[in-house]
């Protein structure tokens, strides 16, 4: 849970700047609420990729550990 709780200033430093630079943009004329409506469904193909990612990567490790730290039950 620590590990989290480490990324949560980070990921909120990100949207803010992220926010902060939108409204920016938008001073100085262009248009960038539009370009965001049409773009947004990219950020879901991106998160899902992550969750594939760390998904797959999570389960090699615990196949790695698996194997190099075999349980009791595998001792003949």
């Amino acid at each position: 849970m620590a590990h989290h709780r480490k990324k949560d200033p980070l990921i909120w430093g990100l949207v803010l700047i992220v926010i902060g630079a939108i409204f920016f943009l938008e001073n100085f004329g262009l248009d960038v609420w539009d370009t965001i409506w049409k773009l947004w469904p990219v950020l879901l193909i991106v998160w899902g990729g992550l969750k594939l990612y760390k998904g797959l990567k999570e389960g090699q490790n615990k196949l790695e550990e698996k194997k190099n730290y075999p349980s009791s039950q595998d001792k003949p």
